[in-house]
């Protein structure tokens, strides 16, 4: 059973974009069919505390906009999430390596550039 997303879970963000487009998601994970719904009963739900008394700067999260509308049936929004998350598990491990890689060689170079200088004791 899901419900729709819960925008007063502490684990629940909104990213707004420059072209207007709107992400909405668990920054856990937990929703699987996130943007669209939230699991019934997530072990995971905090609702955020509320903002006692509490001054806010320009950062005050805006409105996250209405709750995105979908003729998709779940099933087939569940399917279309699992083939993107197995598009980006058969990239991901190369693309680490080649990062790992890249910080590596970054870390050589840098280490290249060091140097050390000892002070001679037998004087």
């Amino acid at each position: 059973m899901t419900m729709a997303m819960r925008e007063e879970c502490k684990h629940f963000q909104s990213r707004t974009y420059k072209t207007g487009e709107v992400a909405r998601f668990c920054v856990l994970g937990n929703a699987p069919d996130q943007p669209w719904n939230c699991p019934d009963n997530c072990i995971t739900y905090e609702r955020r505390f509320a903002d006692v008394g509490w001054s806010h700067g320009t950062l005050i999260p805006a409105p996250s906009g209405p709750e995105p509308v979908s003729d998709v049936p779940l099933e087939e929004r569940r399917e279309i999430l699992d083939m993107a998350s197995e598009i980006v598990n058969a990239v991901a491990p190369d693309l680490i390596a080649e990062r790992l890689a890249a910080l590596e060689a970054q870390e050589k170079q840098h280490r290249k550039g060091r140097r050390f200088w000892r002070r001679n004791r037998d004087n």
